[in-house]
């Protein structure tokens, strides 16, 4: 399948990150322009200045302050020249059309479909598949692959990510439900998907437990253009143990292109003054 962007994207370079949320970014032409990074991960070793991105606009009577959204990224690496998608809300909507035109299998069995979904305590479901029996359908981004061909998630550590999980596997739990956490690579040169053991050792744990207890783990993999995104297929999801020394000088290497920076706009709070 082929999925268009939101709205047709405008090339640039970036300039910097700030604040986790704000790129700065200079448009092909000249522009300086600040774009919303819909991303909460350091973006691991694609934050590198000067690097192609393409941003679009937001609609004329849109209220946002930020008037740009970031979409995607060129891998800072030149032997591997790959765009990634970096808009961490892409894969819910990429996945939200392959679930419409029931383009994946086992998760085509459906009278109704919902989204944003509330559910046990104090989470919330990407979707839902309303059946005889309902299906909860968690999606996660991957966009970190190291040199081994495997995409990791996460990139940092993630409470809320670990929460989702035990959250499904309660549900499975009580028999009246299933549960699928569905990994969308917004790259395609990647052999597998693991939970990032180096990152996030909670999560990786918590994966490997919920499996047993009955929720199931999914990947896609995605081309990122700058027209549209194209699904090239499944890959397998590897929930294993496995050694991360390599791991740690990867992470090593990619750390000087990773993460923000303080905004230098930002006024520094003024002192309190002594009683």
């Amino acid at each position: 399948m082929r999925i268009p962007h939101p709205r047709p994207l405008l090339p640039g370079r970036l300039v910097d990150r700030y604040e986790r949320f704000i790129a700065e970014i200079e448009l092909d032409g000249g522009q300086r322009i600040r774009a919303h990074c819909v991303n909460p991960g350091r973006m691991e070793g694609l934050v590198a200045p000067g690097v192609r991105v393409w941003v679009w606009q937001v609609p004329p009577d849109s209220k946002r302050k930020l008037r740009y959204t970031w979409e995607l990224v060129e891998d800072p690496d030149p032997a591997i020249d790959m765009i990634v998608g970096a808009n961490t809300v892409a894969p819910n909507r990429i996945v939200a059309e392959l679930l419409a035109a029931k383009q994946l299998p086992g998760l085509r069995r459906y009278r109704a479909l919902r989204s944003e979904v509330a559910y046990g305590e104090r989470s919330r479901v990407d979707f839902v598949l309303d059946g005889k029996t309902p299906h909860y359908v968690e999606v996660k981004n991957s966009h970190l692959r190291y040199p081994d061909g495997r995409s990791y998630f996460p990139d940092s550590v993630s409470a809320r990510a670990s929460h989702h999980l035990e959250a499904l596997a309660d549900l499975v739990a009580g028999g009246g439900a299933k549960a699928t956490v569905l990994f969308v690579s917004q790259r395609p040169d990647v052999r597998a998907v693991r939970p990032s053991i180096l990152h996030d050792p909670t999560f990786a744990a918590t994966a490997r437990d919920v499996a047993a207890r009955g929720v199931r783990f999914r990947a896609v993999t995605v081309q990122a253009t700058p027209k549209v995104y194209e699904v090239v297929g499944e890959i397998p999801v590897d929930l294993s143990v496995y050694d991360t020394d390599a791991h740690a000088r990867w992470r090593e290497q990619g750390l000087r292109w990773s993460g923000w920076r303080r905004d230098p706009r930002r006024r520094a709070p003024v002192p309190r003054s002594e009683p």
